[in-house]
């Protein structure tokens, strides 16, 4: 069943119009029609049964029906702070850490980075890798969105979140399994392409950040976050 998020508060029995970039999928890409069941939630928690009530154009509304409180999310809350990589593969390893149950994501402006947005440049990216977060929800049935924060320099990174502390080191000797313990809450950083700098891991370790390697393998910037939340989620018994 088609599912979309509406940015607005929800209620049984009320209607509510898509977005237009949701309208317009919805329309051309999916082939709804008035009438059809669909998917409604607004990231503030479980989703609603919804009917296409009306298609005008890019203008469609939606009844919104039941609620129900079901949420998808991970046992194990996440933040990863990736080091931001050049275009498609940002984009992925944003898609693809929504749907393994990230919790929320802080991209970092490493030396190494290739792609480095400043400026109004910076917010735009920003948003759109928010509107990837939300199609990632979308797509996988996540009802939370995860947040994607501003883009900061790794110098000027500072960890708000509580929980175990995971730097994704391929020289490091401690397997990452072996590094979570029972830990329920991560933050995982991730370096971008070539990885961070020595003094980057040093920002990183003088807040507590642990180096922990994925296997003998060097992993690409767009495998090792991921590979970590698959790792994570299988050691964690949702595999």
């Amino acid at each position: 069943m088609p599912r979309f998020y509406v940015d607005q508060p929800l209620r049984a029995g009320s209607t509510c119009a898509l977005a237009e970039d949701s309208a317009h999928h919805a329309v051309h890409v999916l082939r709804v029609r008035v009438g059809d069941d669909v998917i409604l939630f607004n990231g503030r928690g479980g989703e609603f049964r919804g009917r296409i009530a009306s298609i005008e154009r890019l203008r469609v509304a939606a009844d919104v029906l039941a609620h129900d409180p079901v949420e998808r999310e991970s046992p194990v809350q996440v933040a990863l702070v990736q080091g931001v990589s050049s275009g498609e593969r940002m984009e992925f390893t944003i898609r693809k850490a929504v749907e393994l149950g990230v919790a929320a994501i802080h991209p970092v402006l490493a030396v190494a980075s290739v792609a480095r947005p400043k400026g109004d440049r910076a917010a735009s990216r920003q948003a759109h890798w928010q509107r990837i977060a939300v199609s990632a929800c979308e797509q996988c049935g996540r009802n939370r969105v995860p947040a994607i924060h501003p883009l900061v320099d790794v110098r000027d990174y500072r960890a708000s979140e509580d929980g175990a502390r995971i730097l994704l080191a391929p020289s490091s000797d401690l397997p990452f399994s072996k590094s979570i313990g029972e830990a329920r809450a991560l933050v995982i950083a991730a370096g971008p392409e070539a990885g961070f700098s020595a003094g980057e891991e040093r920002v990183f370790l003088d807040q507590g950040f642990v180096p922990a390697r994925l296997g003998p393998r060097v992993l690409r910037t767009e495998t090792a976050a991921l590979a970590a939340l698959a790792a994570l989620a299988a050691l964690r018994g949702e595999f």
